[in-house]
């Protein structure tokens, strides 16, 4: 996907969460919208608050396909 963990880890800090998974197992997750150099990405992490730790799942750049102009409103298909 040629994203950059440098990006990923400044998307984690500066981004928002626009949806979250509380039900995820072993923790619960939330997905992340960040823009990077105006390119938006996606990022799905968890949080092991007893170790604190994250835990990446996936990132990814999002599709106008699949989003809204606002990358975080999924359209329906």
């Amino acid at each position: 996907r040629n994203i950059q963990q440098s990006d990923v880890l400044n998307g984690l800090m500066a981004g928002e969460i626009i949806k979250t998974y509380p039900d995820d197992k072993p923790f619960a997750s939330a997905l992340v919208l960040c823009f990077i150099q105006e390119v938006p990405l996606h990022i799905v992490a968890s949080l092991d608050e007893e170790c604190a730790e994250v835990h990446i799942i996936t990132a990814y750049n999002p599709s106008s396909d699949w989003f809204e102009e606002d990358f975080k409103t999924r359209r329906t298909q």
